[in-house]
């Protein structure tokens, strides 16, 4: 439990600046994903949400494993490259039905298309503005 909250705590301390749609980490984000040829991209803002644990939760699709991988590592590589940061957290790459790649203030979950409709996180998080790319 201590370990959890210590976390927590590291995590809060990396989210001091605010995002918006217009920064180039965000836009870095999508292009990267538009690069790889990402599917049905859609960023949520969070920002007005108080239990949110981002500012944004930005949502693809890819057709194989194969590409969800691809684009969940050069999402990664571009975002170094451009604006020089590194995700705190990325799961999901054994299976890579889902990867999620943890950005603090902004979640990058890359899905299969049936990943996504079972899981449904436009409609968990419904409350959240939406935007498609």
């Amino acid at each position: 439990m201590e370990q959890v909250s210590l976390l927590a705590t590291r995590r809060k301390r990396k989210s001091v600046a605010r995002l918006t749609k217009n920064s180039k980490f965000f836009k870095a984000i999508i292009h990267a994903i538009k690069e790889k040829k990402g599917e049905n991209i859609l960023s949520l803002d969070l920002r007005k949400i108080p239990e949110a644990v981002a500012d944004f939760f930005i949502v693809c699709e890819a057709s194989s494993t194969t590409q969800v991988k691809a684009i969940a590592d050069f999402v990664e590589h571009h975002v170094k490259q451009t604006v020089e940061e590194t995700p705190y957290h990325s799961e999901g790459q054994q299976s890579a039905h889902w990867i999620l790649v943890d950005y603090v203030n902004i979640v990058v979950h890359v899905m299969l298309p049936e990943t996504r409709k079972f899981y449904k996180l436009e409609e968990m998080w419904n409350d959240a503005e939406g935007e498609e790319y």
